[in-house]
């Protein structure tokens, strides 16, 4: 290992927090002001460690009778053999050192997509949760149109994309060095984009073509447009852990997607979201075949046969009780 020396502390992941340089050796480790490393660690002592020449072209770290101590792979250790690659925790404080020859990473290509960033994705943003929210309300609009309704629903949605993308973007300055906030805010808008989407159009095939399970089972759609847009603030924030993340959304649609049927079980007693279709289209819409007024009855009179079968089973078991308490 070749001088000069980096002495580097260490994240619990891996990630350097810091980096200081030192020109030759020994190299004193401590709280104290007169080290030439010193520990912001209130777990280690004035005067830790030192780090010198083993006698060869290594180097070594030692214990100076700290409490504490070194600790190198889960054990306390008097003294530890520095490579580039040894990691050992004096305190809460994990460090390695690293000489000038030490070697370096290939390049990564970088996948942040910087030409997509600031105002343009933002704008788009904007645009498509306003457009959204004003179709929504349109669509399930019954009184006359006032303007200042629409323009307070707008302002609404606005406001929580906003508060949304500004979530993301704090997360991005914290763990990516830039907030990306036009980006966060296009997610966003794509996200309410798609949603609008699937509801005008699943309601729309479901009524056509007698599809009722779009409706009846549609929240678990929106839950998982939910984690699509999760998975893309993830990446936007670290590009490289995508698989990681892919991983992460589906865990957290799945978890989603087993509260809302637990939630219909218990409220309703049935795993669907409704027990029929509720959206209506005009007739021209309809293409699946009409069903015969002969198999309307028929149906009618097997579902009136199975109440009264559950109404006898539950009268009999009352009675049961009713016979236990006599």
């Amino acid at each position: 290992m070749r001088a000069p020396y980096h002495i580097e502390t260490l994240a619990a992941n891996g990630d350097i927090l810091q980096r200081q340089r030192v020109d030759s050796l020994p190299i004193r480790i401590g709280r104290g002001y007169d080290n030439d490393f010193i520990l912001d660690d209130a777990h280690t002592a004035a005067s830790h460690a030192i780090i010198d020449t083993d006698g060869e072209d290594g180097l070594l770290l030692r214990d100076l009778g700290s409490r504490n101590g070194v600790i190198h792979r889960g054990r306390r250790q008097q003294e530890v053999a520095m490579t580039g690659n040894t990691v050992v925790r004096l305190g809460h404080t994990r460090l390695r050192v690293r000489g000038a020859d030490q070697p370096v990473a290939a390049e990564l290509s970088d996948t942040a997509m910087h030409g997509w960033e600031g105002t343009r994705p933002a704008i788009a943003g904007l645009c498509m949760i306003g457009l959204s929210a004003a179709l929504s309300n349109w669509l399930g609009d019954a009184d006359n149109f006032e303007p200042i309704a629409y323009l307070m629903i707008i302002a609404y949605a606005l406001a929580g994309g906003l508060v949304w993308a500004s979530v993301w973007g704090v997360a991005n300055r914290l763990f990516g060095q830039v907030a990306r906030f036009g980006r966060h805010l296009f997610i966003i808008g794509c996200g309410l984009a798609v949603m609008e989407a699937w509801e005008m159009g699943s309601t729309a095939l479901a009524y056509s073509l007698s599809l009722e399970f779009l409706t009846r089972y549609g929240k678990h759609m929106y839950i998982v447009i939910i984690a699509v847009m999760i998975y893309f603030h993830l990446c936007t924030i670290k590009p490289r852990h995508a698989r990681r993340f892919a991983v992460t959304a589906t865990v957290l649609a799945i978890i989603g997607s087993t509260m809302v049927l637990l939630g219909n079980l218990q409220s309703s007693g049935r795993l669907a979201d409704e027990p029929y279709m509720a959206v209506l289209y005009p007739p021209v819409l309809r293409l699946s075949p009409n069903h015969s007024t002969d198999a309307f009855f028929r149906q009618a009179q097997a579902l009136q046969a199975g109440a009264d079968a559950e109404r006898g089973k539950g009268g009999g078991d009352e009675e049961a009780e009713d016979d236990s308490e006599e």
